[in-house]
């Protein structure tokens, strides 16, 4: 058995040619939209504050600045790969072309860690905001259906909370996933509205924080000083080093721009446009990401700052209009349903690439005849994330979510300078620029933020693949159209 097989590029380019099985309707606009709609949610609303206050201060803008450099490395690979193999099944296709089969099959396994587990884990997010902002109007659920019914605690492990299950997070799953059975394009416009909400408001609260700075001097510098705060003696605690610690914690904001290139059989001019959605989406992002911390920190003290909700605390502390605070209450509750949305829109369809490949049952490749949509993967996606996100804990579902994460950034990288190596010739309508450098810096940075996750995360991650394996030899090894006297023939 031959683990290490290849697909030709050729037979990925045919493949995009010939089927016409999904609907070629996302324009560029809607694949930035995309991006933006996956990556901006949880992190801005909620992780800035906790990360100014503990780790980095003022320079938390610094620490965006070094994430956001890191994924742009991963970004600049991913584009290359998208436009070159412009195939529904984003990282799990890049490595079929350059790594081999049973690669391949460990990055699609692990890319349900990502996608899969990333609804589940933004819907328990948006089902806490949802309640917090129901709450101010007197509407309160039954305990027993708002919130898991088992918690994990670092130092006695999991436990039980009393709850049956968290009923609106799996409802925002139910309803999404119905949304993404019906098409494509009544998706990305729903997604659309949602990020042209969000990022209005977002825009807003950094003209109003730009204003208010400017108008109190004095109070804002106050605030921003010292702007790197002297570390305490410990690694992590403010200091450079506290930035570096603040840029692996807020890395969990940018996940999501890479969700793009799991629609490249759906985009109309995939190689012309899927260079622009990754990195047009990932710019904006960072921009925003910059902005709204900056103003956040000179809005408040960045000690002040390590509340569930800093956006909205800091613009209660200087007095700024309730319209605001109330549209960014509706603003992170809309950026958190856009994140589940694209998240599951991402897994189907690379259920829906494993199974054209004789990977998976061939029912997982079934299209709807009416909506074009890969519905059996999109039912069976949103089934389980409604079982997790109403069952598990956030803290235990966001970490796989980063792990999973990671490590699809890791290969990706690594694809970029083997595929160089070995088809040199290739046709590259986007290119990576400044290569073996650019691949080595994303996989170094994403290696490093994989070292700091707790222990238990990697054994949950070893225990997942561990799983993959045994359906991958029990199943797709067997099946897979590369074997000899399949319908594609290896390199």
């Amino acid at each position: 058995m031959d683990l290490f097989r290849t697909k030709p590029i050729a037979a990925f380019n045919a493949e995009a040619a010939t089927s016409h099985e999904l609907n070629k309707s996302l324009t560029p606009l809607n694949l930035v939209s995309l991006g933006i709609g996956a990556v901006i949610g949880a992190g801005i609303f909620v992780i800035t504050g906790n990360a100014a206050a503990s780790y980095a201060g003022p320079a938390i803008v610094i620490s965006f600045m070094i994430s956001g450099l890191g994924c742009l490395f991963a970004g600049l690979c991913y584009a290359e790969f998208a436009a070159m193999l412009p195939i529904a099944g984003s990282a799990y296709t890049y490595a079929y072309a350059t790594l081999g089969e049973f690669v391949a099959w460990i990055i699609g396994w692990d890319l349900i860690l990502e996608y899969l587990f990333a609804s589940s884990t933004v819907a328990v997010g948006w089902s806490g905001h949802t309640q917090d902002f129901l709450s101010e109007f007197g509407v309160h659920l039954p305990a027993a259906l708002s919130q898991a019914p088992i918690r994990y605690v670092a130092a006695s492990g999991f436990e039980a909370t009393g709850a049956l299950f968290d009923l609106p997070a799996a409802a925002i799953v139910v309803a999404l996933s119905c949304l993404l059975v019906i098409g494509i394009k009544q998706s990305a416009a729903f997604n659309n509205v949602i990020v042209t909400v969000k990022v209005t408001v977002l825009l807003a609260v950094i003209g109003f924080g730009a204003w208010f700075m400017f108008n109190h001097a004095a109070l804002a510098k106050a605030n921003l000083t010292p702007f790197i705060p002297a570390n305490t003696g410990r690694f992590g605690e403010f200091g450079w080093s506290g930035i570096f610690k603040g840029a692996a914690v807020i890395f969990f904001a940018y996940i999501g721009f890479d969700a793009v290139s799991t629609t490249a059989q759906e985009a109309r001019h995939p190689q012309r446009d899927m260079p622009i959605g990754i990195l047009g989406s990932l710019a904006i992002c960072t921009l925003i990401f910059v902005g709204v911390s900056f103003v956040l920190c000179g809005m408040a003290r960045y000690t002040e700052l390590n509340n569930p909700a800093p956006v909205v605390y800091a613009l209660q502390h200087i007095g700024a209009p309730p319209a605001l605070r109330v549209c960014v209450e509706v603003a992170a509750i809309a950026g958190l349903s856009s994140v589940v949305l694209v998240m599951l829109m991402g897994q189907p369809r690379i259920f829906f690439s494993m199974a054209k490949d004789g990977l998976l049952p061939p029912s997982f490749a079934r299209v709807h005849p009416r909506f074009r949509t890969p519905h059996v993967t999109t039912i069976a996606t949103g089934a389980v994330a409604t079982v997790a996100a109403a069952l598990l804990p956030l803290s235990v579902l966001g970490q796989l979510v980063s792990i999973g994460t990671l490590f699809a950034f890791v290969l990706v990288c690594i694809g970029i300078p083997v595929l160089r190596k070995l088809r040199p010739d290739a046709p590259r309508p986007f290119r990576t620029p400044f290569v073996p450098l650019v691949p080595i810096l994303g996989a170094g940075i994403c290696l490093v933020q994989m070292a700091s996750l707790p222990g238990d995360t990697w054994l949950r991650l070893v225990i997942w693949m561990a799983i993959g394996l045994v359906i991958y030899f029990g199943y797709g090894a067997r099946h897979s159209k590369l074997r000899p006297g399949g319908e594609t023939g290896a390199r």
